[in-house]
């Protein structure tokens, strides 16, 4: 206890060149927690949208289906098993059929994707509920980049062709029925949603799916008669391994932000020793041994990056809440790319993530401290008085 309240008050009686090093600690720690927040955010915003938007639960994929093989589109297509006859009555899985179109709009042509989903369907967040098939009209939902790559509002009438399972050719006048806002691009770019059941008989491919997507309800998580499952491990490990080079990013940023602030203390530490040789020799002859005089310095400059934590949670608290409520808007390039990214990035902190902050730099400051005190306890404490410390 006397070490602590020695180390106090020599860190307080340094007056500004304290205050220094607690702002510089504090500004890293409250920048670095809410650059980790807005990374943890993203995280967060891309796997619930993936989830909701894409690949619900998991997904059963046709033995032949490879999304990204074009190539095997052609014939990823087959009878649904019987399996799956009680989750599809409940609703805990719903199919889609995909099969490769092409789209004109104003004499230009452009390859697509016809997906087809139920309009009963409550596990994705596509707006199927406007897929209500009807006689002569063929309603499509897509999304807010097909509608711009198109030009295409709601309301609008387009012209589709396809090849069914024979290989012939067919044309038909699809009409679109909403546009939605998704930050998801895989479930936008280049597709057009149908009524399952219209484009199962527009392709003569009745009861047919090319994947089974599952809701939380299903309890099958094992292939079933050739088809294989596929959890979200698999489906969003690319964007996993997206968010592991997002972390290494944050990491270096971290690395470098501490590197420049615990400089600061280490300079502070090396002067400290160099200038208070004759005060280091006075601890010792009233008592003190070396080890304690080093351990003291040690916490003198663990002191400042407490300091700076406590300052940063008193000034950076109000800051990252009001940052939270935020966040950051950003340019419509980003929006685009498709990965979760919405117009307003907003931060989520996770108190893991703070608290592994918090102890790094509290064990890096122990370590930057103790480097240029431990040549107290080597030093000849007579010569410390007369301030030849070498």
């Amino acid at each position: 206890m006397l070490l602590f309240k020695t180390a106090i008050k020599n860190i307080f009686g340094a007056g500004r060149r304290t205050w220094l090093n607690v702002a510089v600690l504090s500004f890293t720690f409250v920048l670095m927690t809410a650059f980790n927040g807005l990374i943890d955010g993203w995280i967060n915003d891309a796997l619930t949208g993936s989830r909701t938007w894409e690949t619900g639960a998991g997904q059963f994929w046709h033995p032949t289906y490879d999304r990204y093989d074009m190539f095997t589109l052609p014939d990823a297509h087959g009878k649904i098993p019987e399996d799956f006859a009680p989750y599809l009555a409940d609703k805990s899985v719903t199919p889609v059929l995909v099969i490769q179109a092409a789209v004109y709009e104003s004499g230009n042509m452009q390859n697509i994707l016809l997906k087809g989903i139920e309009h009963t369907q409550q596990i994705l967040s596509i707006p199927s509920n406007h897929l209500l098939p009807e006689d002569d009209l063929i309603p499509a939902v897509i999304g807010e980049r097909m509608a711009n790559t198109l030009h295409a509002s709601q309301g609008d009438h387009l012209l589709i062709r396809w090849r069914d399972k024979n290989g012939a050719f067919d044309v038909r006048e699809i009409t679109i029925a909403s546009i939605f806002s998704s930050s998801i691009a895989t479930v936008d770019e280049g597709q057009i949603w149908l009524p399952l059941t219209k484009l199962q008989e527009m392709a003569g491919m009745q009861n047919e799916a090319t994947y089974l997507v599952k809701s939380e309800k299903c309890t099958i998580a094992e292939d079933i008669k050739g088809w294989s499952y596929k959890d979200n491990d698999f489906l969003l490990q690319d964007l996993y391994t997206l968010m592991q080079s997002g972390r290494v990013e944050s990491f270096i940023i971290f690395a470098i932000l501490l590197t420049l602030a615990l400089l600061a203390v280490f300079d502070t530490q090396m002067l400290s020793v160099f200038r208070r040789q004759k005060e280091i020799g006075t601890y010792v002859s009233l008592g003190m041994t070396p080890q304690q005089v080093t351990r003291m310095f040690t916490l003198e400059g663990t002191s400042y990056s407490l300091l700076g934590i406590v300052a940063g949670a008193i000034w950076g608290f109000p800051f990252l809440y009001w940052f939270r409520k935020t966040g950051i808007i950003l340019p419509e390039s980003y929006t685009e790319i498709g990965l979760g990214v919405h117009e307003t990035m907003l931060p989520i902190y996770n108190p893991g993530t703070i608290m592994t902050s918090i102890v790094i730099i509290l064990l890096l400051s122990v370590l930057i401290s103790w480097i240029p005190s431990r040549k107290i306890s080597k030093s000849n404490m007579v010569e410390a008085l007369k301030g030849k410390i070498t």
